[in-house]
């Protein structure tokens, strides 16, 4: 079949709405030419080759630099890096490592739960949810312990139900920590299985601090519509609001096998149960397997979501955290794209500081699988999306081990944590210095 010249395309509303926002920038000339004379080599490609060039062309308009106002004053802090754990024996790894902070009467010296699994050596099998914790800033870690409530559900057909991608939250106006993640199922071989309906549902699980006491696994019950068959909140930060409701970022699917959607999940939660309330739009992108683990930050009465996609990190915003804006790629602010991809990024704020924390190329790292370390951690400009190049720090080193799969948190007004374990999944890891450690980057703010 030859292919059909430009002219004969039907541009959604993603390029219009592209041809929007390039005529609002003062600094591109628009043109009437037509495409095939403008992009002639493109236009005489074969399908794929043209949809793969249309698709760089609108991710670098996207990253064209913006002449917008000032940028924001860059928040200054400092970072200590603290090791937790080591281990390593080609039976298991410490993975997933994500805390949360328990308000304490001692003032910025909160209560410290990390919650943890362990990597069984086979992609993505995980053990039962393991907690440390730390009575303050200042005392020794206990743990890792493994609450019979959150332990594997072995069923009677040889099926194993456990849970994966976990991060815990506070919710203050009922004083119980709420851990949300996704329910898997596995068989005996620790794959992964899609042989029910609902396989794959975000699930919570909730701590009383005051008694130490978890309650099991319990699945967040969601619209009996079919887009949510696949539906998890996996890797993802999430949000409570003033009046004590959760924003949930969910990416969702009729099946593990098509490009997975975004979006965010209202829910109330009376200490006990968590409710479904009502979603937001529905973000999409049929780029490879779509969009996936989004994590939700709130500053400066904005709401950003940041979008995992196996070519290039997005990032969109939101005036209520249900209704977002169409994402647009990652990018610094000299308009080159930040080059974080198949990875989850998350955030950290403070005072007037929005950051992001990422992987990505061009880091001498690509002996590194899909480039996941070093962690890097910058500041965003909120108004134009761009990380500020100029503020981009390495907050965990890169020592031959992958860094991709980590949390962030706020722990009191002076202070913030990236936790994460090194995945030794490389031959040489250990060759490159890699111990199987899990850190804590210890993020100083120098000013409350």
């Amino acid at each position: 079949m030859l292919a059909r010249p430009c002219s004969e395309f039907k541009y959604n509303e993603r390029i219009v709405s592209l041809n929007q926002r390039i005529s609002r920038r003062p600094s591109i000339i628009m043109t009437t030419a037509p495409f095939d004379s403008l992009f002639p080599m493109i236009c005489q490609s074969s399908q794929t080759q043209r949809w793969s060039g249309w698709a760089l062309i609108v991710a670098g308009l996207l990253c064209l630099p913006s002449l917008g106002a000032g940028e924001p004053r860059p928040v200054t802090y400092t970072s200590q890096l603290q090791t937790v754990l080591k281990q390593y024996d080609h039976k298991f790894q410490w993975f997933h490592p994500r805390a949360v902070a328990v308000p304490s009467d001692r003032p910025n010296d909160p209560m410290m739960v990390m919650t943890l699994q362990k990597h069984l050596m086979t992609s993505d099998y995980f053990s039962g949810l393991h907690v440390m914790t730390r009575r303050s800033l200042s005392a020794a870690w206990t743990g890792p312990v493994l609450p019979p409530q959150l332990d594997w559900q072995p069923q009677p057909d040889g099926v194993t139900v456990s849970v994966a991608d976990v991060t815990p939250g506070w919710h203050a106006p009922t004083g119980k920590v709420i851990a949300l993640g996704c329910q898997v199922r596995y068989n005996a071989k620790g794959e992964q299985l899609n042989d029910v309906r609902r396989a794959h549902q975000t699930v919570y699980a909730i701590l009383d601090p005051h008694a130490e006491s978890w309650t099991r696994w319990q699945v967040l019950t969601l619209p009996p519509d079919e887009q949510f068959d696949f539906a998890r909140n996996a890797c993802a930060q999430w949000l409570v609001q003033p009046d004590g409701h959760l924003l949930v970022p969910l990416y969702i699917a009729r099946n593990a096998q098509e490009p997975f959607s975004v979006t965010v999940a209202e829910c109330r939660f009376d200490g006990t149960k968590l409710t479904y309330i009502r979603h937001g739009n529905v973000l999409r992108l049929n780029v490879v397997r779509g969009l996936n683990e989004p994590s939700l930050i709130f500053f400066k009465q904005r709401y950003f979501l940041t979008l995992r996609n196996d070519v290039r990190g997005y990032v969109s915003v939101s005036n209520d955290g249900l209704q977002f804006d169409e994402p647009q790629p990652w990018c610094f602010d000299d308009g080159v794209e930040l080059g974080s991809y198949n990875t989850q990024q998350h955030w950290l704020t403070h005072g007037d500081g929005l950051f992001l924390i990422y992987t990505r190329r061009g880091a001498n790292n690509d002996h590194i699988v899909r480039n996941r370390a070093p962690l890097f951690m910058a500041q965003v400009d909120p108004t134009t999306l761009r990380v500020m190049r100029r503020t981009e720090k390495t907050i965990v080193p890169e020592r031959g081990a992958e860094l991709g799969n980590f949390g962030a948190n706020a722990v009191s007004a002076t202070e913030s944590w990236v936790t994460v374990s090194e995945g030794m999944f490389m031959k040489d890891s250990v060759q490159r210095g890699a111990e199987g450690a899990t850190f804590i980057a210890r993020i100083l703010w120098d000013q409350p």
